[in-house]
């Protein structure tokens, strides 16, 4: 039997009183405080949107602060009170809340409240990451492109109230998981860059031209066809160009892919793809504009703009491989040579002039393939090392349901 079963037994053997948040504390808005009010130094403040992107349970200092004069006319959270994020445009999200647990108040911003309660801090944070909370929130959410929580739907919301023993407890077992949660999500966080650091190593070792053997040509001395992407029509929003059947994709896709585009969110009609052009499978895509030098090989037909360079490579000149781990390899000189505008960008006289290393295209088979066995290996890690802090997630949350979870008493 669990320490908290035991204390179950003997504190509350016949159930738990379940309580509403309103009967249990009350709920003061934050007012007047926007990001440009925050500041490096000064009174604690904590801005709604940090409750979203920063904190997680709790927290015993801030990010931000505000002047000590401005603080004066703002409300503030007291040190065990919670900070409940009450705005957010999905409903997952609205309701994210983090005790304070400062030494002194924080200044708190408009779109959160300040729940100040005679629980636990920890545990009542805790209640609001549970399916408890989250089913029972649903009901009062309004809005439409915002989702939004009033301080009326929060506080007829019912909680678990065991003895303050209990609460304490279920809070030392769920602080223990939430710390292994974290060292394992730094830990794999960490296993994965040493890994993509160890492979770019191993590649750009591979790929330095150490040898008298190597020719050194330009992208288009080895292409049969090399040029810019294509979107004539203006404004290139109209409606009619989109919805039919050839992929379109665009910056953001190839920046996504990894070395190959195997999707697509958009949809070229037959208006688009005249003023555009459809470019063949295999085609090496180069970024040269907002997402810089970023490249990937289409896995299908599709079309894209002039801020995209589009490369076939000529087989019996070089290995479609070789260029495009070639390209990913230089990747960094090609973003410093696009720097110093408002946009970065690069331009295609940038790719016509420099020159690269072409070994014998048997050598470039045999490097491409090296390189795609490494490549897998670290796709594997990616793939897998991610699906175990999820599958630890769902552990934590399953005990976090569990513990939170009392019979109610009659």
């Amino acid at each position: 039997m669990s320490r908290i079963d035991s204390l179950i037994g003997e504190l509350c053997p016949d159930g738990v009183p379940h309580k509403s948040l309103g009967e249990m504390g009350t709920f003061v808005r934050g007012n007047g405080l926007q990001k440009k009010d925050l500041t490096n130094s000064g009174v604690p403040a904590i801005h709604y949107g940090q409750v979203h992107t920063h904190y997680r349970i709790w927290t015993t200092q801030t990010i931000a602060f505000v002047t000590p004069e401005f603080a004066k006319r703002l409300r503030t959270a007291q040190p065990g009170d919670l900070i409940i994020a009450t705005t957010s445009e999905d409903d997952a999200a609205v309701g994210k809340a983090v005790a304070w647990l400062g030494q002194e108040g924080a200044a708190v911003s408009g779109d959160a409240y300040v729940y100040r309660h005679s629980l636990d801090p920890k545990y009542v944070a805790y209640f609001f990451q549970s399916e408890q909370f989250q089913v029972q929130k649903k009901r009062g959410i309004t809005g439409t492109k915002v989702r939004r929580l009033s301080s009326d739907s929060l506080s007829k919301i019912r909680i678990p109230v065991p003895p303050l023993e209990v609460q304490r407890e279920v809070v030392r077992v769920l602080d223990s998981f939430t710390e292994l949660e974290a060292e394992l999500e730094a830990e794999l966080e960490a296993e994965l860059e040493a890994r993509r650091r160890q492979y770019e190593h191993y590649r750009d070792s591979l790929l330095r031209p150490e040898d008298a053997g190597r020719a050194w040509l330009t992208l288009r001395d080895v292409a049969t066809v090399f040029g810019r992407g294509k979107s004539k029509h203006r404004p290139r929003n109209d409606p009619r160009l989109y919805d039919g059947p050839y992929p379109f994709i665009q910056t953001g896709d190839i920046r996504n892919s990894g070395h190959l585009v195997t999707g697509y969110s958009q949809t070229y009609s037959e208006a688009g793809l005249a003023q555009s052009k459809l470019w063949p499978r295999g085609t090496i895509c180069i970024t040269i504009a907002a997402n810089i030098a970023e490249t990937a090989a289409l896995d299908f037909e599709a079309c894209f703009p002039d801020s995209v360079i589009g490369m076939v490579v000529d087989p019996e000149k070089a290995s479609s491989g070789y260029v495009e781990y070639l390209l990913q390899s230089l990747k960094v000189a090609f973003v410093a040579m696009g720097q110093g505008s408002a946009q970065a960008n690069i331009n295609l006289a940038t790719f016509e002039e420099v020159r690269f290393p072409f070994p014998p295209l048997e050598e470039q088979e045999r490097l491409a393939a090296i390189l795609d066995q490494f490549d897998a290996l670290v796709g594997d890690i990616s793939i897998g090392l991610p699906a175990e802090l999820a599958a630890r997630r769902k552990q934590y949350e399953y005990y976090l349901n569990k513990l939170l979870t009392f019979p109610e008493a009659s």
